[in-house]
């Protein structure tokens, strides 16, 4: 090819890439919009009811003893359900916009860490679309979109753990590069207590975390030359150890075991019958994971990603070797296969404490599937770049055909985008059920408060259910009935009967 030919592919390409970033942005930023704007709709159903009067009535602390004490021991969620619920509603309808934009930012920064680790200049525009699409098929992928995205208690327990997670890496990150000891200290410090605070959030996502910081930790031993000094290992050691105190913190609580003996007595984990129960719901769970094409999005843009940002690395030339440290065969092999392995023991965890807590039926809660769907979009996309990146030096370095590039960019972002269109429907149908139940619900709640107001101790509630979540007059036994004694404490009245 000659030198003119070659320079004017070089310019289409150019000209192509932020056509497709920018048609990706589009794309998967008004999927994510909807879900900001959806916030506005929300309105409770099922443990907001129980959280939003806690909260009113004994402020933040009240509720965190409340649920160390008598509820179930996760401190720090009991912390931020205060929080969010300190305003009545008014934090609910705010947490998606909060989640979608801290967790945009930190999958952005995190890109721009592992692009430079690769010796690759990180586009922007490329990293903000994959950030986008990565968000959406989390958020509306799955079987449960209401549950991650809407449902504060569900994206507290299961969603705001993976953006707590991708800042946390980055704080990683930035504390084994520190060369003052007194920053390095402070990154070690924080890596304790946040990784006991994800401890008493979510169980289900300190399995997962944990997991994934124990293997990386033993591959950042120097001896194996993937790391030079101990402070990766330190990191992640200290990480671990905060994990399992927050553990341990919760399982003794107080409500935990109050919580454990309400359950009826069952076979140990370890037996055989239960162990082949987890296996056979563990594989219920994957059939459907993989029964949904649009996860393959997240990788479809990491190409597209690695392709972009391989045109600003320089190419070596043919039979040249890249610079970089010398680094054993086995330890890359074994980090390219970390990912598979912690998302496939990770997932299985996830399910072995959704059976212990929730019995055969447990696999069935999908919005907790989020703790290990996250880390494998997030790994599909790595492996996106680093293929896009080899396609890039390998069409580069042997004079491929001037199509070659344009078309992998052509294809790789019709993939993504028809990733994304396969979610349009369900984001349409999620739209119109939210904001036609918020309708309905403000209407109800004027009549419950003016009947309230009156000194009505035993009112009329409607269910109006979404999102497969609770509602009251879910049991028979209103005794048990705990989503109606909440919504009467709420409304300060004696009891409500069903319309």
């Amino acid at each position: 090819m000659s030198t003119a030919s070659t320079e004017r592919n070089r310019r289409f390409v150019r000209r192509l890439l932020p056509v497709a970033g920018g048609s990706l942005v589009a794309a998967a930023g008004a999927l994510v919009a909807v879900g900001c704007f959806l916030g506005l709709y929300v309105r409770p159903t099922s443990d907001d009811w129980c959280a939003a009067w806690k909260s009113r009535d004994l402020g933040v602390l009240g509720i965190t003893h409340d649920f160390y004490a008598t509820q179930n021991g996760r401190i720090t969620n009991a912390f931020l359900s205060g929080l969010v619920y300190g305003d009545g509603f008014a934090g609910t309808k705010v947490l998606p916009t909060v989640i979608v934009v801290a967790f945009t930012v930190g999958l952005v920064l995190l890109g721009i860490v592992f692009l430079r680790c690769l010796g690759a200049k990180p586009p922007v525009l490329l990293l903000v679309a994959a950030a986008l699409a990565v968000q959406a098929v989390i958020y509306y992928g799955g079987t449960r979109s209401y549950q991650v995205l809407l449902w504060a208690p569900a994206t507290i327990s299961h969603t705001v753990p993976s953006v707590i997670g991708v800042w946390a890496l980055l704080l990683g990150i930035w504390t084994v590069r520190r060369p003052r000891d007194a920053l390095r200290t402070a990154g070690f410090a924080a890596a304790f207590l946040i990784g006991f605070a994800i401890g008493t959030l979510s169980e289900s996502f300190s399995l997962v975390s944990g997991l994934l910081a124990a293997c990386v930790g033993l591959l950042a031993v120097p001896r194996l030359k993937l790391a030079r000094t101990w402070r990766p290992f330190t990191w992640c050691l200290l990480w671990c150890s905060g994990v399992v105190c927050g553990l341990v913190v919760l399982t003794t609580s107080p409500g935990a075991r109050w919580r454990r003996a309400q359950q009826p007595p069952k076979e140990s984990v370890l037996s055989a019958a239960e162990l082949r129960g987890t296996y056979e719901d563990w594989l219920h769970m994957w059939d459907t994971v993989t029964g949904q094409w649009a996860y393959l999005g997240a990788a479809a843009v990491g190409v597209l990603l690695g392709l972009g940002a391989g045109l600003a690395a320089p190419v070596p030339a043919p039979g040249q070797r890249e610079s970089g440290p010398a680094v054993p065969r086995k330890a890359l092999v074994a980090l390219l296969l970390l990912p598979v392995l912690v998302v496939v023991l990770g997932s299985f965890a996830v399910v072995v404490g959704l059976r212990s807590g929730y019995g055969p039926t447990g696999w069935t809660y999908a919005r907790t599937w989020t703790n290990y769907l996250v880390p494998m979009e997030l790994a599909l996309c790595a492996y996106g770049v680093l293929l896009g990146l080899w396609a890039r030096r390998f069409t580069a370095g042997r004079g491929a055909a001037s199509w070659a590039l344009p078309a992998g960019i052509v294809v790789t972002a019709g993939l993504a985008l028809a990733s994304l269109a396969v979610l349009v429907p369900g984001v349409k149908q999620l739209t119109t059920a939210t904001v036609t139940r918020s309708v309905a619900w403000d209407a109800q709640n004027s009549r419950i408060r003016t009947g309230a107001a009156a000194g009505a101790a035993d009112l009329g509630y409607r269910p109006m259910h979404i999102g497969n979540l609770a509602e009251p007059f879910f049991t028979s036994d209103y005794r048990r009935d705990w989503v109606a004694a909440c919504v009467s404490a709420w409304y300060g009245i004696e009891r409500i009967h069903r319309l």
